[in-house]
């Protein structure tokens, strides 16, 4: 059972971390994988790998953490609901770990109508907090959830999506403090482009006491042009970009320049609010910004 979780032990220290998401291609090849992860290796702390993205069949997110192990780059395996029932969550689990994962991200997952296969079937045995529970009861009891003894059982870090801008917002809240009393041990949230709301959120985060039990780890995505901010309000759940942000993008002479100043000048704000302990960079196929923004923010993964 060798190796630990780095980035638990970050998180623990009180270091600020920065992770950085990879999209896997839709190919059977290592090497579209590897030059994704080339881009962004040694800018992060961690490095998220998605699990069939938008439900579009990609290069399976175990695949490709073992991939980012292999480049030494720290991955974090996002497993979805979706598309699992759970003796597959725990036998990925099993799987994952035994080639060396220790971190996972447990989501429910987009909706199949967004994907290439809109007639698949959807599982969700499990929601995202019971598949925390699971995963919690395999790493600190040793057993699977049906109660058998796992002979050599995993140690994983275990996090959990988080929605600063979900309505209604009491129930989104709730869910979260479900989450974290499921066993959660870090938030990874939604991008974030409305600051106002973004504090009043953090703000409710602090009196509930979340961000003193789990580490908040704020989502960060640079946008390139106007009309991919309004593709990602239009079609990704979630997402919400304030008409600030699209008037600065549509006038800006270089727009993506102007991306990159409005997510460098979020992550200079979020990074100052108490209780956020660190950045997640979503670069959406545009890979080359998250070392850049990482420059330009004066931060970086610590040794």
């Amino acid at each position: 059972m060798e190796g630990i979780s780095i980035l638990k032990g970050k998180l623990s220290r009180g270091e600020f971390v920065v992770t950085a998401e990879i999209a896997p291609p839709k190919s059977a090849s290592a090497e579209d994988f590897v030059a994704r992860a080339e881009e962004m290796k040694g800018f992060a702390d961690a490095y998220n790998v998605t699990d069939n993205q938008t439900a579009m069949v990609r290069l399976s997110s175990l695949a490709g953490s073992v991939m980012c192990l292999r480049m030494g780059m720290e991955p974090i395996m996002q497993m979805v609901c979706r598309d699992r029932n759970r003796i597959a969550m725990q036998s990925d689990i099993l799987g994952a770990h035994a080639l060396g994962v220790r971190n996972v991200l447990c989501i429910s997952g987009d909706h199949q109508s967004f994907g290439n296969q809109p007639g698949a079937k959807n599982v969700f045995d499990v929601d995202s907090t019971q598949q925390i529970m699971i995963f919690r009861k395999m790493t600190d009891e040793g057993c699977l959830w049906g109660g058998d003894e796992i002979m050599n059982p995993p140690k994983l870090c275990i996090g959990a999506a988080t929605n600063p801008f979900g309505t209604p917002s009491k129930m989104h809240m709730l869910r979260t403090m479900n989450k974290l009393a499921a066993g959660a041990e870090f938030f990874q949230t939604q991008a974030v482009f409305d600051l106002d709301r973004f504090d009043e959120w953090m703000e409710d985060i602090r009196r509930q006491g979340i961000d003193k039990r789990a580490s908040v780890i704020v989502g960060i995505l640079p946008l390139r042009t106007v009309r991919a901010a309004r593709f990602m309000m239009n079609n990704v759940p979630g997402t919400y970009v304030p008409d600030t942000v699209l008037k600065r993008l549509s006038s800006a002479a270089d727009s993506s320049a102007e991306g990159l100043r409005i997510a460098a000048e979020t992550i200079e704000h979020v990074s100052s609010q108490k209780g956020v302990a660190g950045i997640h960079i979503m670069p959406i196929n545009w890979y080359s910004s998250v070392g850049r923004l990482v420059e330009m923010t004066g931060l970086g993964p610590s040794p």
